[in-house]
């Protein structure tokens, strides 16, 4: 048992970072390298817009309310970041036919092409991310931050 300790501390230990805060670290450097070439190219994506039109294209026609619920932001933020994407052409409205108050949201042609150009950068930032490391090494990486994110979900 104290071995198991003593390797708890010892990886701490490993400079000013715990381990949360690394993983944080390069969480932000993904995703600045991530939205750079958008932000300096004609679409000028952020984060957070770029998180709606990937909820929209996994649920197609899903509604506003269901992005709120789903995602626990407010609504009016998310209802200035759809008005946003709408008028850029970038989400398209249909109104529910039995109940007119409610519109359905999907993705435009266009969206979907920005949605593309994030995730085929997505898959080079990761090649270069885990550049190296060998499928085994991949896998017990997953597999270790599978553990943090299951601990952090059971934690009360």
């Amino acid at each position: 048992m104290r071995k198991s300790n003593d390797n708890v501390n010892h990886s701490l230990e490993h400079g000013d970072q715990d381990v949360l805060e690394l993983i944080h670290t390069v969480m932000h450097q993904y995703r600045s390298q991530q939205f750079q070439a958008l932000r300096h190219g004609a679409h000028d994506i952020t984060h957070m817009e770029s998180k709606v039109l990937t909820y929209f294209a996994r649920h197609a026609n899903a509604t506003q309310s269901d992005l709120a619920r789903d995602s626990g932001r407010d609504k009016a933020q998310l209802a200035r970041l759809i008005k946003g994407l709408r008028d850029r052409g970038l989400l398209e409205a249909i109104a529910d036919e039995s109940d007119r108050r409610h519109v359905h949201l999907s993705l435009t042609p266009e969206g979907n092409a920005i949605l593309s150009e994030l995730q085929t950068q997505a898959t080079r930032l990761t090649s270069r991310a885990i550049g190296g490391f060998s499928p085994q090494e991949q896998a017990q990486l997953f597999a270790l931050l599978q553990r943090v994110k299951q601990n952090l979900d059971h934690a009360g």
